[in-house]
């Protein structure tokens, strides 16, 4: 009999764990996207033979619906991307044509850089296709372990994240493929107030394979607006070359 109690016991607090992981989890994925967000940001990517730098303005609506428009360089100036649910559109003005990004192309380098477009398009949601764990923590952290779920369709076999306790904002984020091998690490810095929270304004991606050790993107947050209403149009197929221009 005292028995059976401790394990309903220990049954219980493991729940009550996990769900206290799960708004962890969806505080953070709601301070960074919010309901809404328009931003404007930079783009740097570098490599051992090169340097290259973009600057781009996004809209977008939670996790289904996000638009973006590329503003400089001005060979790439008007280069649009559409992402609605789990569909993704690119238009290129120089051909006038849209291109359908197909799933089995989200995994590959958006515009250069060692983003995918599974990132652009977030394709998948930490809160809803993910388990999540707290794997450890001390006065300023939680480490928590995220594992896929076994009906999600996502392209990580896991991901560890480091979340602030003070922002509730990531600090860290590494990716795993289903081999458990590391392939790369996010870093989020310098956080200061951005419209109505505290922001990471310095993001860090810093592929782990042999061949890009020396490649690195960092994307730096200059304007943001959180949970204002964004016109529809923007996520439309149409706006794809209406808000080329």
């Amino acid at each position: 009999m005292i028995q059976k109690f401790i394990m309903i016991l220990s049954l219980l607090q493991f729940s009550l764990f996990a769900q206290e992981t799960s708004e962890i989890i969806k505080k953070v994925e709601d301070n960074l996207n919010g309901k809404s967000a328009y931003m404007q940001f930079t783009m740097i990517v570098k490599t051992s033979r090169y340097e290259r730098k973009m600057q781009m303005q996004s809209w977008g609506e939670g996790n289904e619906k996000s638009f973006i428009k590329v503003t400089y360089p001005k060979k790439d100036k008007g280069i649009t991307f559409l992402k609605i649910d789990n569909q993704m559109w690119q238009y290129i003005p120089k051909i006038e044509k849209t291109i359908k990004i197909p799933s089995s192309m989200m995994l590959q380098s958006w515009m250069g850089s060692d983003f995918t477009n599974d990132d652009l398009a977030k394709e998948s949601s930490i809160m809803d296709d993910y388990n999540h764990k707290l794997i450890d923590q001390n006065s300023t952290t939680f480490k928590i372990e995220l594992l896929p779920k076994e009906d999600s369709a996502v392209v990580w076999g896991k991901i560890v994240m480091i979340v602030s306790k003070k922002y509730f904002l990531p600090q860290s984020t590494y990716y795993y493929d289903e081999d458990d091998l590391l392939i790369r690490t996010l870093h989020y810095q310098k956080f200061r107030q951005l419209s109505d929270r505290m922001y990471p304004t310095y993001w860090e991606m810093l592929p782990q394979s042999e061949d890009k050790k020396d490649h690195k993107t960092i994307v730096i947050v200059d304007e943001a607006e959180f949970d204002k209403e964004i016109d529809a149009s923007y996520f439309t197929k149409r706006a794809l070359k209406r808000y080329s221009k």
